[in-house]
């Protein structure tokens, strides 16, 4: 039987290790059996059980305390990274054999491990070689979203980790439940975005660049290339709609007759989920 695992990325910040821990309760509450892995060697607290720890294998501050090598805090995390590439063998006894797994791997969140460094593709096609079928969970902070030139930045870095790991991909915007009622209703648009109007947000009516402006909005509105689910942790039909997205794009309980996301009925919160969910997960 084949395994399931989420690649849970983003930036530094974006509510990585929250989102695992609040994934544990829900799967918790709908008795679900998830495993988290912790794979950033630069951890330091996290309020749920890991059935791995990286940091057994190699801590960032030890690399950075090596008069040897000289590494300061980036520097250092790349080395443990490509040491745990190195060192497959620590995963793959950590993960046992059991089958029907489902693990959230918690990964860091210097953002070139997921652009151009080889090390989380590596990672990819190791966890595909034991059978796992693994989605990339790119999580994005909401409340850095909400002008246009940093919702586009935000876009540009979640399409660089789904073109450089080539698997599907469900982008989530984080810490929905910290936003105010005025900046929930701002956000709305960039949840289903129309991205050739968001080029007269003065913000980023560059003449310089508005040939390359355009051409990346085009890229993203007429290929549908990514989108963005919110995600509110003290929202658990939203918890649910977000979950039910990432097991349908790596096909979790399909012996189950496992239907697609549904939509949801009710509005939760100020946002129009009715509009938003109508897209499924990129893929």
């Amino acid at each position: 039987m084949p395994r399931y695992a989420q690649l849970v990325m983003g930036p530094a910040g974006s509510g990585k290790s929250t989102y695992c821990s609040t994934m544990i309760q829900h799967s918790e509450a709908i008795n679900r059996s998830v495993q988290v892995v912790n794979l950033d060697p630069a951890a330091e607290h996290f309020d749920y059980p890991v059935m791995a720890d990286i940091r057994e294998l190699i801590q960032v501050d030890d690399v950075m305390e090596d008069d040897s090598l000289r590494f300061g805090p980036n520097g250092g995390l790349v080395f443990c990274m490509e040491y745990f590439a190195n060192n497959f063998d620590w995963l793959e006894e950590s993960l046992g054999h059991v089958e029907d797994d489902y693990i959230l791997f918690d990964c860091p969140g210097q953002i070139e491990l997921y652009t151009h460094l080889p090390v989380m593709r590596q990672l990819v096609e190791q966890l595909q070689q034991w059978e796992f079928r693994v989605c990339g969970v790119f999580l994005v902070d909401s409340q850095f979203m909400v002008e246009s030139f940093k919702f586009i930045s935000g876009v540009m870095a979640a399409l660089s980790a789904m073109v450089s790991l080539e698997i599907p991909q469900v982008n989530i915007m984080t810490k929905m439940d910290l936003l105010s009622p005025k900046a929930k209703k701002e956000i709305e648009k960039y949840l289903d975005p129309d991205m050739y109007s968001m080029m007269e947000d003065n913000s980023i009516r560059s003449t310089k660049f508005k040939k390359l402006t355009k051409a990346i909005c085009g890229l993203i509105d007429d290929y549908s290339m990514v989108r963005f689910l919110p995600f509110d942790r003290t929202d658990e039909e939203g918890i649910n709609i977000v979950l039910q997205h990432i097991d349908f794009s790596i096909q979790y309980g399909e012996d189950l007759d496992f239907k697609e996301p549904k939509e949801v009925d009710e509005e939760p919160s100020n946002l129009n989920y009715d509009e938003l969910f109508q897209d499924k997960v990129d893929t």
